[in-house]
């Protein structure tokens, strides 16, 4: 037993030196992505800090009618932001909500593609699960630090974090739908004529869009679980006010903040569910 104590594998530092590697060679590279990530999510805040908050009030309940056709889920809505801004949290909602937004559209441009191939090539499959299952096991804390050494702090750590983390979800619903296309609309497509790119769009991507859809739905609560991780980093929004309550041992602003996370959270899920599912 003292060979193997006796002669640790150093993983740790060859991941340290990977790190320092980029940090030295690829420095520019990394802060263009921070730099282009940083104003095109601030200039999103700004617009919307800009706007009055019943403008986003009102088309935040137009999308909800639009989505959903009920009147309580309008009702909830509405009432819910009108409570954020009731407790003064209303510029760190709009900086969590830009954020989320953010890593999820990123994540669903990336992820679904990948899930895609993953479906067509069981072979990409086999070498993504292995690095889905670490991105998803893997404490967010162990990857916050690379990050944080490569992009400085503020808020594009705490995003690539965030797609890091939530960004195996899209990948593996959209597997997971493409694969349970029943056999016999793939072969009633071929049949007709169609090719790849049309049995794609035109037979798989339908069929699958009920588990694409979940993927999306869970890659925006993955990332939304994140906005009090990201803040440790300098990531604004409402993990801000948490942290700060955490370290202050302050329970009122603790539960006035944590409250307005799950009222965003609850906001999300109801506006991305199928209008069958907001029944169940």
């Amino acid at each position: 037993m003292n060979i193997i104590t006796d002669n640790k594998i150093p993983l740790g530092q060859w991941m340290e030196n990977g790190v320092d590697w980029l940090t030295m060679n690829a420095a520019g590279f990394f802060d263009a992505i921070s730099i282009g990530l940083d104003t095109s999510i601030m200039f999103l805040v700004d617009i919307f800090k800009w706007m009055p908050p019943a403008m986003p009030i009102i088309m935040t309940a137009a999308l909800a009618w639009y989505l959903q056709r009920r009147i309580s889920i309008v009702i909830f809505v509405v009432s819910a932001l009108l409570l954020i801004l009731n407790l003064g949290y209303w510029q760190e909602m709009l900086e969590t909500f830009v954020l989320v937004f953010a890593a999820t559209t990123i994540s669903v441009l990336i992820g679904i593609p990948l899930g895609i191939m993953a479906a067509h090539r069981p072979l990409a499959y086999t070498i993504m699960r292995p690095l889905l299952d670490l991105m998803q096991t893997v404490p967010p804390f162990v990857y916050l630090i690379p990050t944080l050494v490569l992009f400085g702090l503020g808020i594009v750590p705490g995003l690539i974090s965030t797609i890091i983390f939530a960004i195996a979800a899209p990948i593996r619903l959209t597997y997971l739908g493409i694969t349970r296309v029943p056999e016999e609309l793939v072969e009633a497509g071929r049949a007709f004529g169609a090719n790849r790119m049309k049995l794609l769009f035109k037979v798989e991507l339908p069929a699958a869009l009920p588990s694409i859809m979940t993927g999306v739905t869970q890659c925006i609560m993955l990332s939304l679980s994140m906005v009090v991780i990201a803040a440790l980093v300098g990531a604004d929004g409402l993990g801000k006010p948490v942290v700060r309550a955490l370290n202050t041992v302050n329970i009122s602003q603790g539960f006035e903040a944590g409250l307005a996370i799950v009222l965003v959270a609850i906001i999300l899920d109801r506006l991305c569910k199928a209008p069958n599912q907001g029944h169940e």
